[in-house]
């Protein structure tokens, strides 16, 4: 049960109120035969905690942002806890996962969606079949194309392969991309005969966000999926795969922002966080200041 809600969110609005944006956490999706998830399942407490000395300060000018998160209106985004998943019941879970996310968009609000591994992105994204394609921008370390890993199609190594074969995906970028993964030649063909747009972490260091942001069509309605391993392990060390060169904080907000102004954000998930492997609470603290800005981002839209 969750204890307490992100910058101290309510669960609901008002009555014949919608939110904006509909935030919700899943620690377990599908995990692969003899390994545990339990770890990744205590990322969203702990963001969640590590937003708690924001929540006093929700109206008060924030730099990020050029103003107020809500922009001196009433709140809009609504925190409705952790859905019930469990290590290994893998099929359960990816149901859970996706009729929550239909349940949001069905309101009309834009699902935040809290992780877990990275498995959990691929029920998150089978949510929006039913709704307008939409772009998948990754931001990422790693590709995550790999078809099967131990037998198993929908674990952790696998959301952008099995993305890509969802109808309602009209193209994808992947950027952050670094150091070396589960991808082999293969799985680096497959994702660009299928068209994804590849972005290194040096390209986006050298040219700036926009050599990725330049990828998506004006317009696009954009889930945003991200790994906390994209981020350099100088701000975000709770990460099981630390790798060096990653994206900054700023970029990363910068990002999100930029998207916001080329498309309209249909949905956000964060995922791979790992809390046992955190430095001083640093990883949970950047990691509640990305939400601020998705927030931010999404209740600044048309």
């Amino acid at each position: 049960m969750t204890s307490q809600r992100f910058l101290g969110l309510p669960d609901r609005l008002p009555e014949g109120e919608t939110p904006r944006a509909v935030l919700f956490s899943a620690g377990h999706g599908t995990s692969y035969p003899g390994q545990d998830s339990s770890s990744y399942a205590l990322a969203a407490e702990a963001i969640r905690a590590a937003s708690q000395a924001d929540a006093p300060l929700i109206a008060h000018w924030d730099f990020d942002l050029g103003g107020p998160l809500f922009q001196d209106r009433p709140i809009s985004c609504i925190d409705q806890g952790e859905i019930a998943t469990a290590a290994h019941a893998n099929a359960r879970n990816r149901a859970a996962i996706t009729a929550k996310t239909e349940e949001i968009l069905a309101l009309p609000a834009v699902p935040i969606l809290l992780g877990g591994d990275d498995s959990v992105v691929i029920p998150f994204l089978e949510g929006f079949a039913k709704a307008e394609p939409i772009w998948i921008v990754q931001i990422d370390a790693h590709l995550d194309w790999r078809d099967e890993v131990k037998g198993e199609r929908f674990g952790y190594s696998s959301p952008m392969r099995r993305a890509s074969e969802m109808a309602h995906i009209a193209g994808m970028v992947q950027l952050g991309l670094r150091g070396v993964g589960s991808a082999r030649r293969g799985e680096v063909e497959d994702a660009r005969n299928f068209g994804s747009r590849l972005v290194t972490a040096r390209e986006i260091h050298e040219h700036g966000i926009h050599t990725a942001v330049r990828h998506v069509p004006d317009g696009a309605r954009i889930v945003i999926t991200l790994d906390c391993d994209a981020l350099d392990p100088s701000i975000m060390p709770g990460v099981a795969a630390r790798t060096p060169g990653g994206l900054t904080y700023l970029q990363v907000i910068d990002l999100i922002a930029a998207l916001g102004q080329r498309g309209r954000i249909a949905g956000f998930d964060m995922v791979e966080l790992y809390p046992k492997k955190d430095l001083d609470g640093l990883s949970a603290l950047t990691a509640s200041r990305i939400l601020v800005n998705l927030i931010g981002a999404i209740c600044r839209q048309a």
